[in-house]
């Protein structure tokens, strides 16, 4: 194991006396840079992405909830992590200070660590932080681990699980996690030659090194050393650009820039892609947009939230809800609140709003509430669409729906029609006096032959021919 970590290793001066033996395992580059946390600090792009990472966790609203029943969520608000979360972690830090380093130690380092003080009772009374490079997993032999932690007196002092909140990063043994900056030293490493190659060069006013040949040589190396510390001391610091006097037939020749110096800013700019990559942060949220477009910016943004910010709530959510809540608050959920991070401009917003309240799954003080607007009385009662009901319920209008009138269909039309012929031509019979067979005027109405004979019974002298027609148009409506 060890054989592979030295292979893996920064290469160096491996000699008895070489520095490859004095340097920490795994922090020299292979541009010979020494890359720790600390020194990735220097470059910006590292700077701005553990910014990024740490300042939006802690700007993110904790909530803790109780889950019901029925499937809905209580807020808690009396609970001792809601305090530590929200109010005071400690004796010494804001709550925004605090998940503020804790991120940027677990981004950095792969670990973030914090010693739990109990009060009264074994309530967690204060979280306070300790530094990932100050800490140590100690393997106990029955397959156990504790932790020693280095005391300002440069004694250790060890702490039981119980007593440590570990926030892990990716872990390949699920103790401990891997730090980003230590996996990634060479990509940090460029960056940090890139950056030291950069301030030398413009430190020599931009100008590219040069040459000094002469006829003949130095008489001896004392001479030669004390030249050469004359020309330093002649053309360094404040005596730059300054005119140079050669003696010995001496000439100066500059030497000029080479592609290498020539792609440096691109070679900059490439590791600044790297190490965005490496975070996972979008690059226009580091000032890095030169790829970035109006139409691209938003997606990218969403993307931060779900793929970045998303899995990093999940880690401390899962984390508090394992190590700090207790078997009788299983029912208790930690929650990081995004609806900040979602919240999209004043017309996005306001589409939102207005389809959750007209669809009845938001209500008006909801939505007044998220705005920072006080509630009114009476907003509280979710809408619900006239054309619309719960599945299988039955409307209770508070008047009775009119009746619906049928119209008449083509073969009804037909029917009266010949009823109405049949009738006026009865009519004419009977108006002229001639004799009617009720059998005839039953078949003539589809009627019974008994109230066909019931109705010629009748007096109709005094009726017009329209009124006997009239009459049997009734007579045979007045059937089913």
């Amino acid at each position: 194991m060890f054989l592979s970590i030295f292979k893996a290793a920064a290469g160096g001066d491996r000699s008895v006396f070489g520095d490859f033996w004095f340097t920490p395992i795994g922090s020299q580059s292979a541009t010979g840079m020494r890359v720790t946390p600390d020194a990735a600090m220097r470059l910006t792009a590292v700077w701005s992405c553990v910014r990024v990472l740490s300042e939006t966790l802690a700007s993110m609203p904790f909530r803790l909830y109780r889950n019901k029943p029925n499937g809905g969520k209580e807020i808690i608000t009396d609970h001792p992590l809601v305090k530590l979360f929200c109010k005071a972690p400690n004796s010494f830090q804001t709550p925004f200070e605090w998940r503020e380093m804790l991120q940027a130690h677990i981004v950095l380092r792969g670990n973030a660590y914090c010693q739990i003080i109990t009060g009264p009772g074994g309530v967690i009374a204060e979280l306070q932080p300790i530094h990932p490079d100050r800490i140590k997993v100690e393997m106990l032999k029955g397959g156990g681990y504790r932790y020693q932690v280095l005391q300002p007196d440069a004694t250790t002092k060890p702490l039981s699980r119980g007593e440590v909140w570990h926030l892990r990063g990716l872990s390949f043994d699920g103790i401990t996690g891997l730090s980003p900056i230590e996996l990634a030293r060479d990509a940090v490493g460029m960056g940090l030659s890139a950056q030291e190659y950069g301030a030398r060069f413009f430190q020599n006013d931009a100008r590219p090194g040069g040459v000094i040949t002469m006829n003949g040589s130095f008489k001896d190396q004392t001479a030669r050393q004390t030249f050469i510390q004359s020309w330093q001391t002649g053309q360094s610091g404040t005596q730059r650009g300054k005119t140079a006097v050669l003696e010995h037939d001496m000439k100066y020749q500059e030497i000029g820039l080479n592609n290498a110096d020539a792609q440096f800013i691109e070679a900059r700019k490439f590791q600044v892609t790297e190490i965005a990559r490496l975070f996972r942060v979008p690059p226009h949220m580091i000032a890095d947009l030169d790829r970035a477009t109006f139409s691209n910016i938003e997606h990218q943004s969403l993307e931060f939230v779900l793929h970045t910010m998303t899995p990093w709530a999940e880690r401390w959510e899962s984390s508090i809800e394992t190590n700090l809540l207790t078997e009788a608050e299983s029912d208790l959920e930690a929650e990081f609140d995004f609806a900040s991070l979602l919240r999209g401009d004043h017309a996005a917003r306001a589409a939102y709003y207005n389809s959750g309240i007209n669809t009845g799954w938001l209500t008006r003080n909801e939505a007044r509430t998220s705005e920072g607007y006080d509630p009114i009385t009476g907003l509280s009662v979710p809408l619900q669409p006239l054309n619309m009901a719960p599945a299988g319920s039955q409307p209770s209008p508070d008047e009775p729906a009119p009746a619906k009138q049928r119209l008449p269909s083509p073969d009804a039309s037909r029917l009266a029609t010949l009823m109405h012929a049949n009738a006026a031509r009865m009519a004419r019979r009977v108006g002229n006096g001639s004799a009617l067979a009720p059998q005839l005027l039953a078949e003539a109405l589809a009627i019974p032959a008994e109230q066909a004979a019931a109705w010629l019974e009748t007096d109709k002298s005094a009726l017009s021919e329209d009124e006997i027609t009239a009459q049997l148009v009734q007579l045979g409506r007045q059937m089913p």
